[in-house]
This record gives C-alpha cells, structure tokens and sequence, in this order.
C-alpha cells in the first residue's frame, strides 16, 4: 500500500470517528455515551485499512457493476462501523432494519463511486 493512500485511509478514519462523536454526542448528550461506543470509534482505523486495497483496483475494474461492487464492498466496513455504533444507542434498535440500510447506504455509495471514478479509456 503506497504512502498516499495509507495517508488517506487514516484520515478519513480518523474524520468518520470525529463526526461519528460529535453527531451522535449532539443526539444524545457527550457524558451519556457508554464506553462501548467510544471503544467502537476506535474499529473505524482497522475497518477503514482492511478494504482500503479494494479502492485501487475498483478504480481500474472496467465494467461498471464490478466497479461498482468493489467500491460497495470497500465501504461496507468503515461504513457499518460508523452506522451500527450510533443505531445501537438508540432505543428502538432494531439490527436487521439498520443492516438493511447499511447495505442500501453501502451500494448507493458503490454505484455513486464506480460512476465518478471511471478507469481511463486507453487501458
């Protein structure tokens, strides 16, 4: 893994576990989030590298549902991080309803990507 996307990866881990805190400490109070979830922000830097090769070779995948379903695939982990370590908190969690929108959220996110990062047309 070259230093750039290492750099990246890092980064928007560190930017989805800073924005996961503050939406969700706004939502339900900084001193009522339990230990667990402040534990689980710390899930996001591994999930955010475990896939991180799968954005690359996305990136040059030519057809586009391939494309597309690298890229889903690529976000799936830091994304159910994020979105399951706030859904929990709630109340009313119900864990099939937050995994349906995760996948949902995950392949909105797969299409959007495979069509903005098209490979180039020479190869």
């Amino acid at each position: 893994m070259n230093a750039l996307l290492l750099r990246t990866v890092l980064t928007l881990g560190l930017l989805f576990a800073v924005l996961n805190v503050v939406l969700t400490g706004l939502q339900y109070g900084f001193g009522s989030l339990p230990l667990r979830f402040w534990l689980a922000q710390l899930l996001l830097l591994p999930a955010m590298l475990a896939p991180a090769r799968m954005f690359p070779q996305a990136a040059i995948t030519r057809p586009y549902l391939q494309r597309a379903g690298l890229f889903a695939l690529g976000w799936s982990a830091p994304l159910a991080v994020y979105r399951l370590s706030s859904d929990a908190l709630r109340p009313d969690f119900v864990a099939a309803a937050s995994l349906l929108s995760l996948g949902v959220i995950c392949v909105l996110f797969g299409l959007i990507f495979a069509a903005l990062r098209r490979p180039p047309e020479g190869e």
